[in-house]
């Protein structure tokens, strides 16, 4: 099911994308469907800007520790360091 964000939530988000100038998501969820697509299309529709995505690419879950899941899924503090970088590095 599809994150939903209330007008509170948009108008949030898009105050803070005006100031940053670009958006990184971080979530423990598939990339698809998640909080980072609803901001995806938030953002098309409202203020176009850089956005990275932190979140689980496309994959059935696994057992495992919450450790060893987070490593194994990339969510993790090196993964949301390396958006960042990656997203400041395309802001106009």
């Amino acid at each position: 099911m599809a994150q939903v964000l209330t007008r509170s939530d948009a108008r949030l988000i898009l105050e803070s994308a005006r100031k940053t100038r670009c958006v990184v998501t971080a979530e423990e969820h598939q990339m698809h469907g998640g909080l980072g697509d609803s901001i995806a299309q938030l953002l098309a529709r409202e203020e176009p800007l850089p956005l990275e995505m932190v979140a689980v690419n496309d994959s059935f879950g696994e057992s495992g520790t919450p450790d060893q899941l987070m490593e194994k899924y990339g969510l993790n503090e090196h993964a949301i360091v390396a958006a960042v970088e990656k997203v400041m590095a395309r802001r106009k």
